[in-house]
């Protein structure tokens, strides 16, 4: 009877709630795009130098999508939906 109490009275609560899990989707959705304008840019034949492997979309861009991606997953972690 007892473990019949326990039972019902333990109700089972996520840590996160659904505003947190926007916020994840969305970091992980800008890190996606960040890895993605990041790829590309080599040359088939390796005797090639192709230039576009340093370009601002590869070189500044895409970092600061990833970094931006990283910091909203931190915000996501610590936002207490409660407030």
């Amino acid at each position: 009877m007892g473990e019949k109490k326990r039972k019902e009275s333990f109700k089972e609560e996520f840590i996160f709630r659904r505003k947190n899990y926007k916020f994840m989707l969305i970091g992980i959705a800008f890190i996606a795009l960040g890895f993605i304008l990041m790829a590309g840019g080599g040359s088939d034949d390796p005797n090639v130098f192709n230039p576009e492997i340093y370009s601002w979309r590869r070189i500044r861009l895409a970092p600061a999508l990833i970094l931006l991606g990283f910091s909203i997953e931190i915000y996501a972690i610590l936002l207490n939906p409660n407030k």
